[in-house]
């Protein structure tokens, strides 16, 4: 039975809201959970929009965190295609655009990611697309195909993860694709150069044209469908269809609308919350994209977007909110798929951070372990078609040792040794 004494809400229906769900009942927790999300499907995983599940490998039943069956079994009260409007701090209360009034205990706000918009003229043609939610893939699955069957042009603006994985994605069904990307290399400012041309190389030999060093500044149409992409060199490429894939920003309005402290851009911006993902208001809980979180073992404050930190941050979150110990100090993860190369990567060196890169293994065949290194401490490490080995690099990142860089690249030398 339910005890309706104690409410806990949480306002977001992706990955991290649904574990910290399944995680307050899997820890004994017998009150109400209330789960509001804005988008009519039940809760999903997001990793599968840009790779099995758009690439036609994968059916749309396998993007669900849950069967449907599981929430009415868990008691979870679900409030699908519902926005909170705001929070009442004071009276600890959301209201929702049905003006229906959510009373909590305590509330986790997992509101996650937003595409960012290409703010050029052309963008309210028929044949422009984000990727962000289940309703983007789905239409975009159904693009890609078409264009396969009918030799169409897609134009991604934008060279990151969900540009290559959508490119790659495309060129399975036949797709042409055209990725424009400020940088020189795709992943530049992720990955940096010397792995980024990798990258460059993989998706040339598929087919796929860059166009680096530019911009999109129009997009051209005619009775509302999309006929090119101009970019601000004055070059011009034939497009059928074009998808802006430039980032994500957090959805942090209802928290900043609700006065909780905020973290600055340098950091990501992002919600501001304690290594146990508290807010400034100590009933609040922030997970996923858009907690900001003060991480104990990188010693800084840190947003990641990626399907591990939901994964992990949800139930984390969940914990704090039953008044467990808890210090979130997950290496930052993700992994990518794109043609015949998966890759998985962890640790965290933006540009800037490090002042060596190490590769072990062939390169060149698209086999081997990439790792960001300061003063001869791991900072990051990348296993590209090299599997088994995440564990161990994150507890060398987590090691904090100082290693030689020669022994590092030596595949001769087990990675397990150097710890």
């Amino acid at each position: 039975m339910v005890d309706a004494n104690r409410t806990f809400v949480i306002v977001g229906g992706g990955l991290a809201g649904a574990k910290a769900a399944e995680t307050l009942r899997a820890e004994g927790f017998t009150g109400r959970v209330i789960l509001i999300g804005d988008e009519r499907d039940h809760p999903y995983e997001r990793p599968p929009l840009s790779k099995g599940y758009l690439s036609g490998k994968d059916e749309r039943d396998t993007v669900f965190v849950h069967e449907t069956a599981w929430y009415a079994g868990a008691d979870i009260e679900l409030h699908l295609g519902q926005v909170v409007t705001s929070i009442d701090r004071e009276g600890r209360s959301v209201q929702l655009g049905d003006n229906t009034v959510v009373h909590y205990d305590k509330l986790l706000l997992a509101t996650g990611a937003e595409p960012r918009r290409l703010d050029i003229p052309g963008t309210d043609l028929v044949g422009v697309h984000h990727l962000r939610r289940l309703a983007h893939s789905d239409r975009l699955r159904n693009v890609l195909a078409a264009l396969g069957r009918d030799n169409g042009h897609l134009v991604i603006a934008g060279g990151g993860w969900i540009g290559l994985e959508v490119a790659a994605a495309a060129r399975g069904y036949g797709a042409e694709v055209t990725i424009v990307e400020p940088s020189a290399t795709p992943l530049h400012h992720v990955i940096g150069p010397e792995l980024g041309q990798i990258f460059t190389d993989l998706h040339t030999a598929h087919g796929v044209r860059f166009h680096f060093g530019a911009r999109l500044t129009e997009i051209t149409g005619e009775d509302g469908l999309v006929l090119a992409a101009r970019t601000d060199d004055g070059e011009e490429h034939p497009a059928h269809d074009v998808l802006a894939a430039i980032g994500a920003a957090p959805r942090t309005a209802l928290a900043e609308a609700a006065g909780l402290d905020m973290a600055d851009r340098a950091h990501g911006g992002g919600v501001a919350v304690d290594a146990s993902l508290r807010t400034s208001d100590p009933h609040i809980f922030a997970a996923g994209d858009i907690a900001a979180v003060d991480h104990p073992l990188l010693g800084t404050r840190l947003r990641v977007e990626h399907w591990a930190n939901a994964l992990n941050s949800g139930p984390a979150a969940a914990r704090a909110m039953l008044g467990q110990e808890v210090s979130y100090d997950r290496v930052p993860y993700f992994f990518s798929d794109q043609y015949d190369l998966g890759l998985e990567y962890s640790g965290w060196a933006p540009p800037g951070s490090y002042d060596q890169v190490v590769i072990r293994g062939d390169a060149g065949k698209r086999e081997f372990v990439a790792f960001w290194l300061k003063d001869r401490r791991v900072l990051a490490g990348m296993n590209v078609n090299v599997w088994d080995v995440t564990e161990t690099l994150q507890d060398l990142i987590r090691s904090g040792r100082q290693i030689d860089p020669d022994t590092l690249g030596d595949p001769s030398v087990p990675l397990r040794s150097l710890l």
